[in-house]
């Protein structure tokens, strides 16, 4: 099974230069949940963006066309294709972090989406497109206000596909 798990903002932003746009305690909580004991696939890019570093409690698999990438790095696994991708998530749930590229290489394939959306627009360079109402049902929605940690009214999304 592939999961997406990212956070954007109104306009679909969810990077800029490499990191996150935004500080946004609640929905880094929230990603620490629902990735815990998973593997996480994503990008070079994405994985270097996190200072290279393995977030405990959960598998980290880096998808790049490099061979030999990240061989110093104790507990990193790599692929390089979709296929191979696709093979790792037979029997397990395999949460796709980024980045755009990833995303958009497994759009046909992914099963559910667990979007997080902040009621903000922030300087971006990078987007999610919309997501597809013909393909996928929105099953779960938790709004959650500004406060004194989390300056921008957020909600959490749960997308399946049809």
């Amino acid at each position: 099974m592939i999961t997406y798990v990212y956070a954007q903002d109104l306009k679909g932003a969810i990077g800029y230069q490499n990191d996150l746009p935004w500080h946004l305690p609640s929905d880094l909580k929230f990603f620490k949940e629902v990735t815990m004991g998973h593997t996480m696939l994503m990008g070079r890019t994405t994985f270097e963006s996190m200072d290279r570093r393995i977030l405990p409690g959960r598998k980290t698999v880096v998808l790049t066309s490099q061979e030999d990438y990240g061989k110093d790095i104790d507990e990193l696994e790599l692929v390089h294709s979709v296929e191979d991708v696709l093979e790792l998530a037979k029997n397990q749930e395999l949460m796709v972090i980024g980045g755009a590229g990833v995303f958009k290489s497994l759009m046909e394939h992914v099963d559910k989406i667990l979007r997080t959306v902040i009621e903000g627009e922030f300087p971006a360079d990078t987007y999610m497109p919309d997501i597809d109402q013909n393909i996928f049902r929105l099953d779960k929605v938790i709004d959650l206000p500004a406060d004194d940690k989390n300056p921008y009214p957020h909600r959490f999304e749960w997308w399946v596909r049809k």
